[in-house]
């Protein structure tokens, strides 16, 4: 699944960047999506190690430290690898002349589809499920009928997340709206989710619904939200200093 969203991401980077304006050049998307697949594992699995494994099993990570390369037994973090990302992003615009935010602002509609195909991963899998529930969509899982969140992820994170981006990238917009809307969309369909899928762990943080996933993405939304205020903000204030 991991390669089949690296595939999506070079495919739609290798067209953007024959389209014309684009300031990224075919030759550069392979290095790209080389230091983005870095940063995916590798911040991908010290979130997960950081997040959630110092959390709820401390001794066990202390009793055997080399259980943080242990990727075989599964364990890897959407907030670890996107912050992952943003750092090799950062390394990759630094080596090539661009600022940081033209290369997220490229890169996010077409994250999108990797993160489609990792829900259906977790969905084989047979993990992250949601609570039990009679609808009659349900799955049994363990002998019980359960909400198939990872699906619900998989169209909004995946789908309706890359329509709405794909469609605003067509549009003329400022830099860092891109990278605000797609921190602000999965923020919030990420934090409605977790309401309906089985907390990590089995357990909620606080007021008997709080998850780990919500307060790690509640603060996308903020950021997201920032990032969009800031965007369209500097060309009106631009544009009072021109006038």
């Amino acid at each position: 699944m991991y390669i089949l969203g690296f595939i999506a991401i070079w495919l739609g980077l290798r067209w953007r960047s024959k389209r014309p304006g684009s300031p990224l050049k075919a030759s550069e998307i392979e290095d790209l999506v080389f230091f983005g697949a870095l940063g995916v594992f590798i911040g991908g699995r010290l979130g997960y190690v950081l997040f959630y494994m110092v959390f709820y099993d401390l001794p066990g990570l202390v009793a055997d430290p080399l259980s943080v390369f242990y990727i075989h037994e599964g364990g890897m973090s959407f907030h670890g690898g996107l912050i992952g990302v943003m750092i090799a992003m950062f390394v990759f615009a630094r080596r090539r002349g661009h600022t940081l935010f033209t290369v997220l602002d490229e890169m996010a509609p077409w994250t999108a589809p990797g993160l489609f195909f990792g829900r259906i991963g977790n969905f084989i899998n047979g993990e992250l499920w949601g609570g039990v529930t009679d609808v009659p969509w349900a799955i049994v899982y363990d002998g019980e009928p359960r909400h198939p969140s990872q699906l619900y992820e998989a169209v909004l994170e995946g789908i309706v997340l890359f329509a709405v981006l794909v469609w605003f990238q067509a549009k003329p917009r400022p830099r860092m709206a891109m990278s605000g809307l797609f921190a602000l969309l999965y923020g919030v369909f990420r934090i409605g989710i977790e309401f309906i899928r089985v907390p990590d762990e089995g357990r909620y943080l606080a007021f008997g619904w709080l998850t780990r996933g919500q307060l790690y993405s509640a603060p996308l939304v903020v950021v997201g939200a920032v990032l969009l205020y800031l965007a369209y903000r500097r060309p009106r204030q631009e544009a009072r200093a021109a006038a």
